[in-house]
């Protein structure tokens, strides 16, 4: 079966209202994540740390640019994912629709291709 990412996306207010109630939103992923496994759809999840925490490395020019965050100027943040194997792209957006999110937040969803489907070093599959 395919594996989706269901990447979590949030913008400075959504991430706000999640921190204000946080420990309701960890129960609610705690729960959601409990009904991935027991579908047998789970491969992994994890949450990332605040923005400020992180760096960009830039390689738009001869040399990469190191930048320390926050990033001003990012309109949505990638807060985490939930990795999935399920049949199809319809069943993932299912469970997409049932992630515990605040008002606000968006979660794209994206197929991970297989090992058959990256090319070999010669450019075949």
């Amino acid at each position: 079966m395919p594996q989706y990412m269901l990447i979590m996306r949030g913008t400075d207010e959504s991430n706000a209202a999640m921190m204000a109630n946080i420990d309701e939103m960890m129960a609610t992923s705690r729960r959601f994540i409990e009904d991935l496994f027991k579908a047998g759809v789970y491969v992994a999840a994890e949450g990332l740390d605040d923005p400020s925490q992180g760096v960009v490395v830039d390689f738009g020019g001869e040399t990469p640019v190191v930048t320390d965050g926050p990033y001003g100027e990012t309109k949505e943040l990638f807060g985490g994912f939930f990795l999935i194997d399920v049949a199809s792209k319809a069943e993932a957006v299912e469970w997409a629709k049932r992630v515990p999110a605040a008002p606000g937040a968006k979660v794209e969803v994206r197929r991970v291709p297989g090992s058959d489907e990256t090319p070999d070093s010669d450019g075949r599959n």
